[in-house]
């Protein structure tokens, strides 16, 4: 069973897409950051979502 399921990935990436097309200055990280805060997302959705989606190197 994946850590998160496909309609709040799909939430959580356009909601992402869209507030760096509002910022293009914002980085990746901080952005996926403030996504598991305003999706209230669980410890285990936060690691898919930084394993699977933020830029190499930058993880914690």
């Amino acid at each position: 069973m994946p850590a998160l399921n496909r309609d709040k990935l799909k939430k959580v990436l356009l909601w992402v897409n869209e507030c760096l097309e509002e910022d293009p200055l914002l980085s990746l990280n901080e952005t996926f950051h403030k996504a598991e805060i305003h999706f209230d997302l669980t410890p285990k959705e936060c690691e898919f979502i930084e394993r699977n989606f933020t830029q190499p190197g930058k993880k914690k």
